[in-house]
């Protein structure tokens, strides 16, 4: 009997894209099941790589650009191109990763101060894809190395920041709590024609005691005063964003059903910054975004679309998914979670292979997972595992599978000595 093998893992985060860790799985899996039939689906969460997988998955292109990076350096970045005709009909979609201009990786270690960091560049994306004609703006949220709430996007977009002296107020989400105006009146005029849709995880929200600077901020390398300076940045961000933006840009209501998951501004109703699903993305990105009218989307619901992963997995007999550290964060909307989601609800069993295994791993057995396990055999440094990481993989999928398969052979050797009834 062939064995359906659906393959659904994320991207190991400055190690290997998604279709690498999906690559060196199936090795594993030949090794003991050579037969097998495979069904790779890489993944994709809105940060790195989210915008050449969907060019790759729609027929698009990447477009190379330089902007400016999260400390404040020009960086090589790019941006994706999809539809607008050919292949792909319907308006031209350009696809922003916020990782590819602000995201932890560009941000040098020595330099990991969150207070400082700035999603400038992610606005420069924005106008960059407006000057090749997209009027559809997908912006992936993940893996970033800021936490200024959007504000160096809006500021690039040329919405003025200001304090109470009427100074422009310095790049970086340290400086918001001395925020006094936003002056809206130099914004992109070709905003108001876009749609803007924000691929969020929803749990992450602006503030408040699961605020993003509190969750992340420490692992973007904030001390507990910054977290601290941080946080009252944000609440003053919202305040100042519902304030001077949010009437000026609420849109007119649209006949027909209700919007669909997820939120999004209303007329006369301004969204609450501070706590909305999706505000805090990528360091309230999400926030800063929603300000100047995108939907702020749940990221599974805009990433996965036209891939038919429900599909997929329910045919399959047995799933393996993988990301870089599972931990208690894992089930608050990471791909592992949700892929053990579906799985799920069709009956087929989970594997998750990790890099890490960290506090709160536990939890993914309640979503679905059946079985995890780490890829790493002995301890070895970062640089070292990272640099294997590939063959690690390979090795710990033929490890499971070969346990796997050890079990079921017991299983039908008990089963044969088993007395009748």
């Amino acid at each position: 009997m062939t064995h359906r093998i659906a393959i659904a893992p994320s991207g190991f985060k400055e190690s290997l894209s998604a279709a690498r860790v999906a690559e060196a799985i199936a090795v594993g899996v030949r090794r003991v099941i050579p037969d097998a039939d495979l069904d790779l689906i890489p993944l994709v969460d809105g940060g790195e790589g989210t915008a050449e997988a969907l060019a790759l998955a729609g027929g698009g292109r990447l477009v190379p650009c330089t902007a400016t990076g999260p400390v404040g350096d020009p960086v090589p970045s790019h941006f994706a191109l999809l539809g607008g005709g050919g292949t792909t009909p319907g308006p031209l979609t350009a696809v922003v990763e916020m990782a590819a201009v602000a995201g932890l990786a560009l941000v040098p270690p020595g330099l990991r101060h969150p207070g400082a960091t700035t999603t400038y560049g992610v606005g420069e994306l924005i106008r960059a894809a407006l000057d090749a004609g997209a009027r559809r703006i997908l912006i992936g949220c993940g893996d970033s190395g800021t936490s200024d709430g959007g504000a160096g996007a809006l500021q690039a977009l040329g919405a003025r920041l200001t304090d109470r002296h009427g100074r422009e107020l310095r790049r970086g989400g340290g400086a918001l709590h001395e925020l006094e105006h936003i002056d809206p009146s130099g914004l992109d005029r070709r905003l108001a024609g876009a749609e803007l849709l924000v691929a969020c995880n929803p749990y992450n929200v602006l503030c408040g005691k699961r605020g993003v600077a509190r969750v992340f901020g420490p692992q973007k390398g904030a001390t507990p005063a910054e977290v601290e300076l941080l946080s009252a940045g944000l609440e003053r961000w919202a305040a100042v964003l519902t304030r001077d933006l949010l009437p000026a840009v609420a849109p007119e209501p649209e006949p027909g059903p209700e919007p669909g998951p997820g939120p999004a501004l209303a007329t006369g109703v301004p969204l609450d910054l501070r706590t909305a699903p999706g505000t805090g993305a990528s360091g309230g990105l999400g926030a800063g975004l929603a300000a100047v009218g995108a939907r702020l989307l749940p990221r599974y619901d805009v990433l996965l679309d036209g891939l038919d992963l429900d599909v997929r997995l329910a045919r399959a007999d047995f799933v393996i998914t993988a990301e870089g550290a599972l931990d208690h964060q894992t089930v608050r909307g990471k791909i592992p979670a949700e892929v053990a989601r579906r799985a799920q609800a069709s009956g087929v069993p989970v594997l998750v292979l990790a890099g890490t295994i960290g506090p709160g791993a536990q939890d993914v057995r309640a979503v679905g997972v059946d079985a995890y396990s780490a890829i790493l055999p002995a301890p070895m440094t970062l640089v070292e595992a990272i640099g294997r990481s590939g063959e690690l993989l390979a090795d710990a999928t033929e490890r499971a599978l070969r346990i796997m398969a050890l079990g079921s052979r017991l299983g039908e050797r008990a089963g044969r000595y088993a007395p009748s009834a």
